[in-house]
């Protein structure tokens, strides 16, 4: 039996993937992946993803260059979700942050702070729109 068929994806075919930085730890990012995207990362050793908005196959650092190095690759023990650290190159975050986690909510979810620094602006990362 093939990892993939113990897998259980969405009805839309989809599954969750959480990104993290293998050398600190760090959540970057949750993405989907459909089953292309997965043997797609597999098979170059970079992260893509489904854009669930955009209905679009993409590449981790296509259009940005902050491109995800795929260290491993495991799936939790239900199979509904999979974990892949990663060596991230710039900023995860499509707003220029390292990680797409850069909130932490405050006063009893009254407020809520920013708790790292910006790498870049989104303009600086994607040029001007």
């Amino acid at each position: 039996m093939s990892f993939y068929d113990r897998l259980k994806w969405t009805a839309d075919g989809l599954i969750p993937a959480i990104i993290q930085e293998q050398s600190t730890g760090r959540v970057l990012m949750m993405a989907w992946m459909n089953r292309a995207s997965l043997e797609k990362t597999i098979e170059t050793g970079r992260t893509f993803f489904w854009s669930r908005s955009r209905q679009k196959f993409w590449m981790k650092g296509e259009s940005s260059g902050h491109v995800q190095v795929v260290k491993d690759i495991a799936f939790d023990c239900d199979g509904d979700t999979l974990l892949i650290q990663v060596e991230q190159t710039g900023a995860a975050c499509h707003e220029g942050y390292q990680s797409c986690f850069f909130r932490s909510i405050e006063g009893g979810a009254t407020t809520w702070t920013v708790t790292e620094a910006q790498l870049q602006t989104p303009d600086a990362i994607y040029g001007k729109q």
